[in-house]
């Protein structure tokens, strides 16, 4: 189970919402988890994020795509406030973490990411993931970009157990 004292918080995509799919699917999984919607360039989304995450000590953070990328930036800078990173076909071929990569960090990090995804190269992303991550699990799976599929046959409860 989740700690009690931990945060549980999703971070959607570039172009999603907290109404986008994997939101509202998480919400009803794991009704605990905060979903917020972001805006602008990954600066003013991190600022945007920096509130919320002040709410709780620590955090376990699922990010898809664009916000999997704020996940990583966050558990880079705080690897002591992130009990556990999962990331869904994150977008670490981004700066500013593809540009300078963070230094390695041992937090518990799972990866899911599509073989058929045209949007985040999915060999650049798990070169990057493994130079960063010295926790790591990467799933390569059987889906694309959205990984409509692998995100409804997940039990979440067991992946975010510490």
């Amino acid at each position: 189970m989740i700690e009690h004292s931990d945060g549980l918080i999703f971070l959607h995509g570039l172009e999603s919402s907290s109404q986008g799919y994997k939101a509202r699917l998480l919400r009803h999984r794991l009704p605990a988890i905060l979903t917020p919607d972001f805006t602008g360039t990954i600066e003013e989304r991190m600022a945007q994020l920096a509130p919320i995450m002040a709410t709780h000590a620590t955090w376990s953070i699922i990010g898809s795509s664009f916000g999997g990328l704020m996940g990583a930036l966050f558990a880079c800078q705080h690897p002591q406030r992130v009990t556990k990173l999962v990331l869904l076909a994150p977008a670490l071929t981004l700066p500013p973490f593809a540009t300078t990569p963070p230094p390695p960090i041992n937090v518990p990090v799972t990866i899911y990411h599509g073989q058929r995804d045209t949007v985040v190269p999915l060999e650049p992303t798990r070169t990057l993931a493994e130079q960063v991550f010295l926790n790591l699990t990467f799933h390569i799976v059987d889906d694309d970009h959205m990984l409509r599929t692998v995100v409804d046959m997940l039990d979440w409860q067991a992946l975010l157990q510490s």
